[in-house]
């Protein structure tokens, strides 16, 4: 199909292999958006993602089984989920800018909207959960993740209150938040408040100023819709798991080479380049080689890119313009498009805010994994209140009996 971003109306209806009478029909009930043609009043243009959304409507209902295949990569919608919407380009929470409250909310904020609905509504109270002895005595040098991973089924299995099966286990999430905090962030005294991105500050000696950064990156990192950690999580929740094992599960997904694996992958591409100015040519030689070029598009967003991606990049140009990483930031929002025809994802940009705060090479993954339990909380609550299991079927490709 073309790739432009608009179709005339003989290019749209010989996509959709329909009369274009049909096409005006299509506009007329609002599947297909239309503007006027720039120096004419009466010639339109239409949006091509509309167009590839019939398209595919169009094969699924000739192959219902081949849509539930693709369903599960990037396909249609599986199943119903009030929690983030992601279209044109951009991502909401709960209908509003995710973006827009990346600078102007908390973490504690997002989790009131995700969790209750309501971005000014209270979290419950809830005393931080006492840590295994043996937590406290880990050594400096087990990964943050790793830590968090390793205490929730101990903490979990003390919890006498863990175990409301609905909307009311928030009170739990606020104690999963103090967990993360205090695994995440090592050493935030015991009656720190609930702040993650202070404590990440604190943890890491950062100036008042970066404060800002960790509170936007937290906030982008919260939900993106029913990615692979979000069904992890909610597959948990509707088997009747309490929080602490849904949000395990979401964990245990994203340390997978495939999700938050991802983020070694782009350093190590950072490291082969050496330097800002020899990452596009790094790229390209990769590029002859059949090689990978990771932290780049994602299969939701098209046009200008990840709209995470795009907010801290222009984030760290304001704070951190002299930054190594925010020149490698830079130096990608160049390469990308012009190389590999997409731009630099949210996994990039959360190695380049690393880089240009001088932080641990394990402070991109903590970030996203404090961020995302607010998501993995989120998904958990609207699963308990579906009630039902999640029980999908596959299709059988192995030998028939008597073979």
């Amino acid at each position: 199909m073309n790739q432009n971003r608009y179709l005339t109306a003989d290019e749209a209806a010989r996509e959709l292999d329909i009369a274009k009478n049909t096409l005006y029909a299509y506009v007329s009930r609002g599947l297909i958006r239309s503007e006027a043609t720039a120096g004419s009043r009466r010639a339109k243009k239409y949006r091509a993602e509309d167009v590839r959304r019939l398209q595919k409507q169009q094969a699924q209902r000739h192959d219902p089984s081949r849509a539930a295949r693709l369903a599960l990569d990037f396909g249609m919608p599986v199943m119903e989920s009030a929690l983030t919407l992601i279209e044109e380009g951009r991502f909401f929470y709960r209908g509003r800018d995710a973006c827009r409250l990346a600078k102007t909310r908390s973490l504690r904020d997002v989790a009131a909207l995700l969790w209750l609905g309501d971005l000014d509504a209270s979290l419950p109270d809830a005393k931080p959960p006492t840590l295994p002895d043996d937590e406290r005595a880990a050594p400096r040098e087990t990964a943050p993740v790793v830590r968090f991973q390793s205490v929730l089924p101990v903490v979990g299995a003390r919890d006498e209150q863990a175990f409301p099966f609905s909307s009311a286990a928030a009170q739990t999430g606020v104690r999963l938040l103090h967990l993360a905090q205090h695994t995440l962030a090592p050493g935030v005294p015991d009656e720190q408040p609930l702040d993650l991105a202070c404590a990440f500050r604190r943890h890491w000696r950062l100036g008042r100023e970066a404060k800002g950064l960790l509170r936007a990156a937290l906030v982008l990192c919260a939900d993106h819709e029913l990615n692979v950690t979000a069904m992890a999580a909610r597959c948990a929740a509707s088997a009747g798991a309490t929080l602490y094992d849904a949000v395990g599960a979401g964990l245990a997904a994203l340390r997978g080479r495939r999700h938050g694996g991802g983020m070694a992958r782009i350093e190590a591409l950072l490291r082969e380049a050496g330097t800002p100015g020899d990452l596009r040519s790094t790229m390209a030689a990769r590029m002859r080689r059949g090689e990978a070029t990771p932290g780049f598009g994602h299969p939701l967003y098209s046009d200008d890119g990840d709209p995470r991606a795009r907010l801290l990049f222009g984030m760290l140009r304001e704070t951190r313009p002299g930054a190594e990483g925010t020149a490698f930031a830079r130096a990608a929002a160049e390469a990308g498009p012009a190389l590999l025809a997409q731009a630099p994802s949210l996994d990039f940009a959360l190695v380049a805010l690393r880089r240009a705060l001088d932080l641990p090479d394990t402070a991109p993954l903590a970030l996203f994994a404090a961020g995302r339990a607010v998501g993995w909380i989120g998904h958990a609550l609207e699963q308990y209140d579906a009630e039902r299991p999640i029980r999908p079927r596959a299709t059988y490709t192995g030998p028939r009996p008597g073979d």
